[in-house]
């Protein structure tokens, strides 16, 4: 195997793992099943591709694959029963053309990832693993937790479905409710990761954040009287629109002083500006205030709409972020909320706002507190304590160009 054939495989899985995994758990109505055979098709094509090259349709060859090994899987267990050989003889009568997974599939994984016979945990584990297709590294820094720990989640979780033989559907509208607040927070998580990746050499991925905002346009359809889902549309639209300016061509991150705004794109912008407008009238409709997604919302509009940072209404975000902090607390929330009152009212403020998350023991392990905290130190001119505070985020982040960011920071300050 060469490392060409290696990159193709991942540029392939990339691009086409999670309706890969979708389409065979349509088949065999088995989410655990269906992602271990999905895997083992990409090994059997790391083995098979250098020989004879990639397919031309790389994406029906992995799913044909993966369809044979689930056969064979319910051969070695002794179980093809009846129910089985009709799936069976259904998945060796379909044919590679007829490869393609229609949106819905996607949906329908996000839906039974998201089972209320799950744990909170692990359905946010299993979602990000199966349909974000992140690793159990990665999986571990977004929930800041060890990777043993989502790895025995994410297995707990493939049981208890399987035990419970929950069906691969998007649920009747009465159960869309019940799910519908894990579904938004995988969904987001998602287009976290796409916003700025926890691990690799590049800081966006724009696969990802373009993956969740389409499921999260597709909630919105299901539920267009539901101001969260639209509002959690709109959140990730404005935030979208600034990837082009949030990267140099190289990869180079671009930090939001730096970046040309001109390049952002505001069609997407005006367009999040009517959706959080929607929302906001839903919410309306039903008697409610905004939702935690409508507030991130409104905080993104302020951004996307000041001329420059200085210009920015920093006293509006805070007390956005004050309403925030009450509605969803966390540690996160927080240490946003200290950029913000650091603009509005100073750093001396904000670092005694970020002293107090750090004395909580709040996100452990995490390059977030001594980066902003290092940030806060440099702008009251304590260099030495501010680029030891940039070194240690720099070597806690397992993102390359977002260390590359820090160490150039800290590097700025010697001396």
């Amino acid at each position: 195997m060469t490392d060409e054939t290696r990159r193709e495989v991942e540029a392939v899985w990339r691009i086409e793992g999670i309706r890969i995994v979708a389409s065979v758990a349509k088949k065999t109505g088995d989410l655990g099943l269906a992602e271990d055979v999905a895997h083992d098709a990409v090994l059997e094509a790391l083995r098979a591709w250098p020989a004879t090259g990639v397919p031309s349709n790389p994406g029906a060859w992995l799913t044909a694959v993966a369809k044979r090994r689930a056969i064979d899987t319910w051969r070695r267990r002794g179980a093809l029963d009846d129910r089985y050989r009709q799936i069976a003889h259904s998945l060796d009568a379909a044919s590679d053309d007829e490869w393609m997974p229609i949106d819905d599939d996607v949906l329908r994984l996000v839906f039974t990832a998201c089972h209320p016979v799950l744990s909170r945990e692990s359905q946010v584990a299993l979602t990000l693993r199966v349909v974000a297709g992140l690793s159990t590294d990665e999986i571990a820094r977004m929930m800041l937790t060890s990777v043993p720990t989502v790895q025995a989640r994410i297995t707990r979780a493939k049981k208890s479905l399987a035990a419970a033989n929950v069906p691969f559907e998007t649920p009747d509208p009465s159960e869309w409710k019940a799910r519908l607040t894990a579904v938004l927070g995988v969904i987001y998580l998602v287009f976290t990761e796409g916003y700025a990746a926890t691990g690799g050499d590049r800081w966006v991925r724009p696969d990802l954040a373009d993956e969740a905002i389409r499921l999260g346009r597709t909630v919105s359809v299901l539920l267009p009287h539901e101001p969260e889902p639209i509002a959690l549309v709109a959140l990730m639209e404005f935030q979208r629109s600034r990837f082009a300016a949030r990267e140099e061509r190289d990869g180079t991150p671009v930090l939001l002083a730096d970046q040309d705004r001109r390049r952002w794109d505001h069609g997407q912008i005006a367009r999040a500006n009517l959706l959080l407008a929607r929302a906001d009238a839903a919410a309306a409709a039903r008697r409610v205030g905004r939702g935690a997604y409508a507030l991130q919302a409104a905080i993104a509009q302020c951004h996307a709409i000041a001329p420059s940072v200085e210009e920015t209404d920093w006293a509006r975000i805070v007390l956005l972020y004050d309403v925030l902090g009450r509605i969803a607390p966390n540690p996160i929330v927080e240490l946003n909320r200290a950029v913000a009152v650091s603009m509005a009212s100073g750093p001396a403020e904000a670092l005694a706002i970020v002293d107090a998350l750090e004395q909580s023991g709040a996100l452990p392990g995490s390059h977030l507190v001594p980066s902003v905290r290092g940030e806060l130190l440099s702008r009251l001119g304590r260099a030495d304590e501010a680029r030891s505070e940039l070194l240690t985020a720099a070597a806690l982040t397992a993102n390359e160009a977002q260390r590359q960011v820090l160490t150039a920071k800290a590097d700025a300050l010697r001396g």
